[in-house]
């Protein structure tokens, strides 16, 4: 089952407060950005953030799972929670600043 449109719609309204956050289309769901960190995915309609020490205190009592077969496992935020748009946003902005900055891509050669 993939992800319907108008769940990342709902995510993306009450996730305003983490930042500038947005969501890419990856494999047929979607990959999930604070201020362009990818902190996490929303696989099956379920959001799925990538474990830092200071999420999970946040997130607590929160369980991990793969978001896909033969992926990490990262806290599964149940939907639930989501209707805590403060919650969620300090959620992924704290998740979002223990991350490390993304690195720049090479530009690719004979272009």
């Amino acid at each position: 089952m993939a992800t319907q449109q108008r769940t990342i719609e709902f995510l993306l309204e009450q996730a305003s407060g983490a930042g500038t956050v947005t969501a890419k289309p990856m494999f047929g769901e979607y990959g999930v950005y604070v201020d362009g960190k990818m902190i996490g995915s929303v696989c099956d309609d379920q959001l799925f953030v990538k474990p830092t020490l200071s999420g999970r205190v946040v997130a607590e009592p929160v369980s991990d799972a793969p978001p896909y077969p033969g992926a990490r496992p990262q806290m599964l935020i149940a939907a639930d929670r989501w209707d805590d748009a403060e919650w969620l946003g300090e959620l992924l902005r704290i998740t979002a600043a223990e991350l490390p900055t993304p690195k720049p891509r090479k530009p690719k050669q004979g272009s």
